[in-house]
């Protein structure tokens, strides 16, 4: 049966529309039903006592599930309005030094740190403010101008020191019988080629250096994983590739060092040890700022070195001056 707009006056008077009569289009008057009618939301809102019908008899759904659920949820929201937000205090980083044990901190107290000492005024402080117990090494830190990217600004180098790097080192030599006798009796702690191999087969490494010979150097290429991650693996232009490993081995055990510059373009290289004395130390740090120097890239313009530091293990820094490279 169609709607005529004498139902829709009287649908609109009972919904407490007053303001309608005959003159209102049906159009006009079922906007202004629609506007007035309750919404399936507004139902929703209502309290539980308005809308008791739709609950469900038991369940999560009933009256009494609900009821308990919105008594619950109230006393959440009054004990999270008592609590008081907390109070975090950071604490400001320490500096090294302020972490540093009571050792470190007299031997701090005899370097300047806003002077810059000549190569024979720090070494002689470096031996001073060495705090181990054992013989540390003395540690030269370079920073240079350089983009280790580029092939040519790259450095890497090996030199002889004067005094020697005052350690033990281990050396094992991977060559052919005829070789490997030579340097066995140059003093080579392992000379051979399969009992060498045998070895790292099994993952045992009991040498700090690994000289080859430019024949056998392709069946090292299997262990390469191995060797390259711990600095092992020879290498042409660390001297540890050579046709004459004896020479290579008598070179190590007295006192051959090799540098490089690391990905931040800074070298750190050990110059001996603090019972050397300043003197024999000051010997080998020269050697090796000089190999350094020589060793400058043609592309490099203007500043070469931007800072020297030299160190002792688990010592203060001392900053050097850069003319002294």
């Amino acid at each position: 049966m169609a709607e005529t707009k004498a139902d829709l006056i009287k649908q609109a008077k009972a919904l407490g529309i007053e303001h309608v009569n005959a003159n209102n289009t049906m159009a006009e008057l079922r906007e202004e039903i629609a506007k007035a009618a309750p919404k399936k939301h507004d139902k929703e809102a209502l309290p539980v006592s308005d809308h008791k019908a739709e609950f469900a008899k038991a369940g999560k759904r009933s009256a009494k599930a609900v009821a308990e659920k919105e008594e619950a949820l109230s006393k959440t929201n009054e004990d999270e309005s008592t609590v008081s937000p907390s109070k975090t205090t950071i604490k400001p980083t320490r500096t090294r030094l302020e972490r540093a044990g009571k050792k470190m901190k007299e031997a701090a107290k005899l370097i300047d740190r806003s002077k810059e000492y000549t190569l024979k005024e720090a070494l002689e402080l470096a031996t001073k403010t060495s705090t181990t117990k054992f013989d540390s090494t003395l540690e030269l830190h370079i920073r240079l101008n350089v983009d280790p990217r580029q092939a040519d600004q790259n450095l890497r180098d090996n030199l002889m020191l004067p005094e020697g790097t005052g350690k033990t080192v281990r050396v094992a030599v991977f060559a052919e019988p005829d070789d490997a006798k030579a340097a066995k009796e140059a003093g080579a702690d392992i000379a051979g080629d399969e009992e060498l191999l045998a070895q790292l087969e099994k993952g045992i490494i009991n040498f700090d250096i690994l000289i080859a010979t430019p024949k056998v150097m392709a069946k090292l290429g299997k262990y390469a994983r191995v060797l390259g991650p711990k600095g092992l693996m020879p290498n042409p232009k660390s001297g540890t590739v050579t046709p004459t490993p004896a020479k290579a081995v008598a070179e190590a055990k007295a006192g051959r060092v090799e540098y490089r510059v690391d990905s931040t373009g800074i070298i750190h290289v050990g110059a001996g040890k603090i019972s050397f004395g300043a003197v024999r130390l000051e010997k080998n740090a020269a050697a090796i700022l000089a190999s350094i120097k020589s060793n400058k890239p043609s592309s490099i313009k203007g500043i070469y070195v931007k800072s020297i530091y030299l160190t002792t293990t688990m010592g203060p820094s001392i900053k050097v001056l850069n003319s002294e490279l």
